[in-house]
């Protein structure tokens, strides 16, 4: 009986502190992680960082309204996605860019998916099995990636 009441109560915290999550504040997580804190400036665009200290390190990350991004700069133009690879939540700031049959792609270092940068569509090599002498191609896997429109503004990055 003592084992019910117990479990009872274990529930009734656990149920009470799934309320308080849910119904906690959204737009909490406003940073950057090399720029210190995140402003949100006029037109609803939110500081991310110095154009030439992106450029540099080549990609940063930042926290937006509890939604983690990342921008890279590579072959001249800034591009963001969100940080987390719709496959398995790996770490894609930490990923590697390959050109992919002309496209710009970042590799997740944990399964090696690899989605381009441009549109965030997922790739693989396939073959179709109905041609007569199959040789591997790039595919759409027809998923996509979460990617984020990028400003730049007086030498400024905008997300």
């Amino acid at each position: 009986m003592l084992d019910l009441i117990i479990l009872s109560l274990h529930f009734f915290i656990c149920f009470l502190i799934s309320i308080a999550i849910w119904c906690g504040p959204k737009d909490v997580d406003l940073h950057s992680s090399s720029t210190g804190r995140a402003q949100i400036e006029r037109d609803g665009l939110i500081f991310i960082g110095k154009e030439e200290d992106i450029k540099k390190s080549q990609r940063i990350t930042a926290k937006i309204n509890g939604r983690e991004i990342v921008v890279f700069y590579h072959e001249g133009k800034f591009h963001a996605l969100d940080s987390h690879c719709y496959h398995e939540g790996g770490p894609l700031c930490r990923g590697e860019i390959e050109d992919i049959d002309g496209q710009a792609c970042i590799v997740c270092p944990w399964h090696k998916f690899k989605i381009t940068l441009e549109t965030g569509e997922g790739l693989y090599e396939g073959i179709n099995p109905l041609e007569p002498s199959p040789t591997p191609k790039w595919q759409s896997k027809g998923v996509k990636q979460r990617i984020h429109k990028v400003t730049i503004d007086n030498e400024n990055v905008y997300y």
